[in-house]
């Protein structure tokens, strides 16, 4: 059956920014909830497609007693006898829009490019039972993440615990207990075997590092950034220092790595331990500190060199810096477990819905 024969897609009336008040009903623009107004347009709970700009075909299921903006594509009058509203979202996310979306420099999407979608025809129960299958997986995700977060908070808790506030009255810099950018040593003069390369892609925001490219080392002794075990790297190039990417270093084929020039290198001395570094540097006074003394202009601005060597700050007791390095390493441990539940559930939902929907 076709999409426009079981359900009335339509864009209201947008409205502006200075309309919106601070507490009402919620409005659902191009990308969900984007304030609140004093009236609303959908009593019930409605799909919502973005119909146009970057996020076109982006699918939002609105609350009951929402105004939807005209930046989506209210489905309005869906004819619930025949179509669960669940199952047609699950559906509709799966299937993506490509062949709807019209326009290359502003996309968007009409009622006259939905009459394309055909959806499945099942009976209302078999809808049911599927939408229930898939929000269950859903729900487990998205317990498997919050256990993630909690674990990543447990980590920030213990180092307040152990090391209190170290930036205050602060002996020492950072230049102090590292070395920063080091050149690329003479151990690697007589080397010519596969190294490690890390491109800031394979960088994630929470210090973890995909490790699945090698490179000869002639291919990549110069134009790329020398770090080996133990190092710490930073991203040093706007939006990704703010957003937190870099990593400490372990598990480098024959323990050498090349790879963005947007890294920072922060190699540790005899009186600092790398996980403990690391996580200096995603602290908050770090990342903030490190956004006031950016430089350049526009997507090009970086942090310097000079700001992470003078950085100043207290340096426990490398006893202690140990001991809560072996703690994250127990809570990592946790946290691989964890990740692989949730990476068997995600196939497991990408499985399930090619069988429903493929």
């Amino acid at each position: 059956m076709k999409l426009i024969d079981v359900c009335k897609p339509k864009q209201w009336k947008t409205i502006s920014t200075n309309e919106l008040v601070k507490d009402g009903y919620p409005v659902f623009g191009a990308n969900g909830i984007i304030g609140y107004f004093s009236d609303y347009n959908h009593e019930k709970p409605t799909l919502c497609i973005t119909c146009r700009g970057a996020t076109c075909g982006t699918v939002n299921k609105s609350l009951p007693y929402s105004y939807v903006t005209g930046n989506s594509m209210a489905l309005d009058d869906l004819d619930e006898s025949v179509i669960m509203i669940d199952f047609l979202y699950y559906f509709l996310q799966y299937r993506g829009f490509n062949d709807v979306i019209t326009g290359s420099a502003q996309p968007q999407i009409t009622r006259q490019s939905l009459s394309k979608i055909i959806i499945p025809d099942f009976d209302i129960t078999i809808q049911k039972e599927i939408a229930q299958t898939i929000y269950d997986l859903e729900h487990l995700i998205l317990i498997r993440n919050k256990q993630i977060e909690k674990l990543a908070d447990l980590v920030k808790s213990r180092f307040n615990e152990m090391f209190g506030d170290i930036f205050e009255n602060p002996q020492s810099k950072l230049e102090d207990h590292t070395e920063l950018n080091p050149n690329k040593r003479e151990e690697l003069l007589n080397f010519n075997g596969d190294v490690s390369f890390i491109p800031m892609a394979n960088v994630s925001e929470n210090g973890k590092i995909n490790l699945s490219i090698n490179r000869n080392i002639d291919d990549v002794r110069k134009g790329f950034t020398f770090f080996k075990d133990n190092d710490v790297i930073v991203a040093k190039i706007t939006p990704c220092f703010e957003n937190g990417k870099g990593a400490p270093l372990f598990g480098l084929l024959n323990g050498i790595g090349f790879g963005s020039t947007e890294f920072h290198v922060l190699r540790p001395k005899n009186t600092v331990n790398t996980v403990w570094l690391y996580h200096v540097t995603m602290l908050s006074e770090f990342r903030r500190e490190g956004e006031r003394k950016m430089t350049g202009s526009g997507g090009q601005r970086r942090i310097p060199k000079d700001f992470i060597s003078n950085f100043k700050l207290n340096i426990p007791p490398l006893s202690l810096q140990n001991e809560f390095a072996e703690f994250v390493a127990q809570v990592d441990k946790s946290q691989l477990a964890i990740q692989k539940s949730l990476e068997e559930l995600e196939t497991l939902k990408k499985s399930l819905m090619q069988e429903y929907f493929g």
